[in-house]
């Protein structure tokens, strides 16, 4: 009897994971995001699409893919790769706004090498990370560096990013190791975004966990 009570608990227990976890990309297609090219020539479709049951894009020109929902209190997890050479990227936390090249968001950074850096792109916005206050502006958008040395993988290899937002704070880990933290967040709610921005770069697995 004890044993059957066990079971049940731990079922009750995982389907409470199960509904806590949304999955952002079915690996189909992007249904559930929007996106926005810099260049209006460029086919949306073309820039970001779904490839071998992975986010892909060229890289090329500057844009982003964004999710249409907004979130708030989460853990994002997002894989990524650059199957070729690495460039820069970005994860968007807290869009807000109009699209543009450069929309309301803090960001956690995927430039090779400096993964783990969170930078304040927002303009009036502001983040404090370990003694330091940053603000951006319309000209300025200061990158806190990353707490520990470069831990991330080389080209062809897949990464993972955790990002836990709670309140005002958020956490950016990078393959289980934390990089990160601001606190004073002046923004605490927005849509998530994955950046083009140099080369190709896939993304894959990609989902959030309400706090």
């Amino acid at each position: 009897m004890r044993n059957i009570l066990v079971a049940a608990l731990l079922l009750v227990t995982i389907a409470g994971f199960a509904q806590k976890r949304q999955s952002l990309f079915n690996g189909k297609n992007l249904d559930g995001w929007t996106i926005w090219v810099n260049d209006p020539s460029v086919i949306p479709g073309k820039y970001f699409y779904v490839k071998d049951g992975v986010i892909e894009t060229p890289g090329l020109p500057m844009g982003y893919l964004r999710t249409k929902a907004e979130y708030s209190d989460y853990r994002l997890h997002v894989e990524w790769c650059y199957p070729e050479n690495p460039t820069n990227s970005g994860i968007f936390i807290h869009t807000n706004g109009t699209d543009q090249q450069w929309p309301l968001h803090y960001q956690a950074q995927l430039k090779h090498g400096f993964a783990g850096d969170f930078i304040v792109n927002a303009a009036g916005e502001k983040a404090t990370v370990g003694d330091s206050t940053y603000v951006g502006t319309e000209k300025v958008k200061p990158i806190a560096a990353k707490s520990n040395p470069s831990n991330e993988k080389p080209a062809g290899e897949w990464n993972s990013y955790d990002i836990v937002c709670k309140g005002n704070t958020i956490e950016v880990s990078v393959n289980g190791l934390l990089q990160s933290k601001a606190v004073n967040c002046s923004m605490t709610k927005g849509g998530i975004g994955l950046q083009a921005e140099g080369s190709r770069i896939q993304f894959r697995n990609i989902w959030i966990e309400k706090l």
